[in-house]
């Protein structure tokens, strides 16, 4: 096997995986008993969605989706930061 085709099988399966790892932390949010496991569902749901797109334009070869994971790992911190606020405190903005 060239080393060309080993990355390619290796991004394959970096993909299925994190696709799996995004349902389940989907399927955790859905039935998370509490909203704290609910919250780090969510977190997680974004992390895979960053590292997808990632191992996507690895995949690809376009620095687009380099750009769309930034975002979504900014966007994702702050909904972390305002979901556990809101959990403490019970308001956002004081």
């Amino acid at each position: 096997m060239t080393p060309a085709m080993l990355l390619w099988l290796a991004l394959t399966y970096a993909q299925i995986a994190l696709a799996a790892a995004g349902c389940l932390a989907t399927v955790r949010m859905i039935i998370g008993p509490r909203a704290q496991d609910r919250v780090l569902a969510l977190d997680g749901l974004y992390i895979t969605t960053m590292l997808l797109f990632v191992v996507t334009g690895m995949r690809l070869g376009t620095p687009f989706l380099f750009e769309a994971a930034l975002v979504i790992a900014v966007a994702g911190f702050v909904a972390t930061v305002s979901l556990a606020k809101f959990l403490l405190r019970g308001e956002v903005i004081e």
